[in-house]
């Protein structure tokens, strides 16, 4: 019999705020007051961290349990958790996205920039900007610092990609430049005047519906469905500005550059490679 799962989206939100707002406070405090308080919350979080590190290894040790421990996991508040004491570690795409946040800086002061298109088979697929576009050294140079830091903290990733970013506005991926009609696995989308700057458009495939999104004429292809629970994104709000996309459903808000949660960071929505060619939009769909 299936189980009907109360929805605790707005809960978990709440108790989300209530944690930002408590750290907030403690940081307008006197320092010794300061002190204190970040004491008592390390030597709470420590507590709890064994308490659930016990819990975790008796779930694992039984098949049962072990099952049961997957379920518990794919909820946002006990993935949260178990996330912040490191019991859990985050998806690839999700770190992969962290260490490139921590090398920006590096990047940057050699006047480049990478950003993370998607992590697939182990390949991360990255795209340049900057002065490392068109300069030889520069880019060599950039790849290779990226590619060091992303395999050294990200053991998944074996190899890295680098995005052809120069022929369209689009997220292109390193393939053979035959059309993609006969290409297996891609399927032909709208064309890109469809898909005006800040509007997305929705389309049917044999894997299912396809999300389109043009965000200040930078294309994005997603899966047609929000990670907290699979229900379409078409109808959900829009923020070109904020460069959000809001479900309609249970308001959890996605960072359209890059897919990633906003609401609860292991709810990522799922990135399909997308080109253009002669005006229309191809994407292949995992």
């Amino acid at each position: 019999m299936t189980q009907t799962v109360p929805d605790d989206t707005g809960l978990l939100e709440q108790a989300a705020a209530r944690v930002d707002a408590a750290v907030a406070a403690v940081a307008k405090l006197e320092p010794v007051a300061q002190t204190a308080a970040t004491e008592l919350k390390q030597a709470i979080e420590a507590f709890h961290k064994l308490a659930l590190t016990t819990i975790v290894r008796r779930l694992k040790q039984d098949p049962r349990g072990k099952e049961l421990l997957l379920e518990l996991v794919e909820d946002p508040a006990v993935y949260a958790l178990l996330l912040m004491h490191g019991i859990v570690r985050a998806d690839p795409l999700t770190r992969a996205r962290r260490v490139l946040d921590g090398a920006r800086p590096y990047m940057q002061s050699h006047g480049g920039d990478a950003e993370l298109v998607e992590v697939r088979d182990g390949i991360a697929y990255v795209r340049l900007h900057g002065s490392c576009n068109g300069c030889s050294l520069s880019a060599f140079t950039l790849r290779k610092h990226v590619e060091e830091v992303l395999l050294r903290e990200v053991p998944e990733i074996t190899r890295l990609e680098v995005v052809n970013d120069q022929a369209t506005p689009a997220i292109l991926r390193a393939e053979a430049q035959e059309s993609p009609a006969i290409e297996k696995g891609w399927v032909r989308g709208p064309a890109v005047a469809e898909v005006l700057p800040g509007q997305m458009v929705s389309f049917a495939s044999e894997r299912g519906s396809v999300l389109i999104v043009n965000l200040t004429n930078r294309l994005s292809a997603y899966r047609n469905a929000c990670a907290h629970q699979g229900r379409p994104l078409d109808g959900g709000m829009l923020d070109p500005d904020a460069g959000t996309l809001t479900c309609p459903w249970h308001g959890f808000c996605f960072d359209v550059q890059s897919g990633e949660c906003l609401t609860a960071p292991q709810a990522q929505l799922e990135p399909f490679p997308l080109r253009v060619v002669d005006g229309i939009i191809w994407v292949r769909p995992q």
